[in-house]
C-alpha cells in the first residue's frame, strides 16, 4: 500500500475576510509542487463563506466540479439556469464545465456562515456539453455503511450523480468502535480519504478532523473509528499530469 499523508494544518490557507479557504492541493496563489493533484483529483477546497457573500460570475471549462455543502445554504446560478438554485447540507451538486460555463456561488443566508467542500476532477472527455445536476442523500443511508454519491457516466450504479470520469465519491458515518473495509474498484485507482470530523485509523495512520490520506497500490484497506466520525472518499484513476 502506498500512502500520502496530508495533515489538516499543512493545507494551503487563504483569509479573504469573507472567505476562509483551505486547499488540499495547489490553488490560486498557493502552490506546493508536492501537492498539485492526486491522480485525476485536482482540487479539494474546504471553504467557509460569510453571510450574503460569495463568488461572482466566473468561467470554467473541461472540469468536473462537485460541491458538498456541510452547513448553511449555498445558492448557485449559471448560464444554463436563470434562477438561483439552493443546495443544502445533505445534497450534492455536480457540474460538467465541458465547452464552457459561467456560474456564481453565494451564501444564501443573511446570518449564518456557509461551509462546503468543492472538488474538481479532471474529466476523461474534453469539450462535452455543459450540464448541471444535484441530489439529496439521506443521512441514515450512510450510518455505518458506504453511501455512493457520484459515479461515472458509464457506470450503471443507480441513485448516484454522474460525471465524465471513472471516479467514485462516497461518504460514511462511522460510530465509535466500528470498522469498515473499503474496496477499490481497480488496481489503476487510488482513493483520497478526508476525515470530515472525528478520529479514525487506517492501518498505522491516525487521522484527526480534516486530516487526509491518499491511498493507492492496494485492493482494500480497513478503517477503525476511535470516535464517531464522518469520512469522505474520492476514488479516481491515478493519471499523470
Amino acid at each position: 500500500m502506498k500512502t500520502i499523508i496530508h495533515k489538516a494544518e499543512d493545507r494551503g490557507f487563504a483569509n479573504h475576510g469573507w472567505l476562509q479557504a483551505n486547499h488540499s492541493f495547489s490553488f490560486a496563489s498557493w502552490f506546493n509542487p508536492e501537492k498539485v493533484h492526486f491522480g485525476a483529483l485536482r482540487v479539494l477546497n474546504d471553504d467557509v463563506i460569510a453571510p450574503k457573500m460569495g463568488f461572482g460570475t466566473h468561467p470554467h471549462d473541461n472540469m468536473e466540479i462537485i460541491t458538498i455543502p456541510l452547513k448553511g445554504v449555498l445558492k448557485h446560478r449559471d448560464n444554463m439556469h436563470d434562477e438561483w438554485q439552493p443546495v443544502l447540507p445533505g445534497e450534492v451538486q455536480v457540474m460538467s464545465a465541458g465547452t464552457g460555463v459561467q456560474h456564481s456561488e453565494i451564501n444564501g443566508s443573511i446570518d449564518e456562515h456557509l461551509s462546503l467542500f468543492q472538488i474538481w476532477i479532471i474529466p476523461n472527455k474534453q469539450q462535452v456539453s455543459p450540464r448541471y445536476d444535484q441530489k439529496k442523500f439521506k443521512v441514515e443511508d450512510r450510518e455505518n455503511k458506504l453511501q455512493t454519491l457520484v459515479t461515472s457516466m458509464d457506470s450503471n450504479h443507480d441513485g448516484s450523480l454522474k460525471i465524465h470520469q471513472d471516479a467514485v465519491i462516497s461518504r460514511i458515518s462511522l460510530d465509535k468502535g466500528k470498522n469498515f473495509d473499503y474496496q477499490l474498484k481497480s488496481s489503476k485507482h487510488g482513493v483520497y480519504v478526508m476525515n470530515i470530523h472525528g478520529n479514525v485509523k487506517i492501518e498505522d495512520v491516525e487521522m484527526e478532523t480534516r486530516d487526509a490520506v491518499g491511498i493507492s497500490e492496494i485492493k482494500s484497506f480497513q478503517l477503525n473509528a476511535h470516535e464517531d466520525s464522518e469520512i469522505l472518499f474520492i476514488e479516481v484513476p491515478m493519471i499523470e499530469l
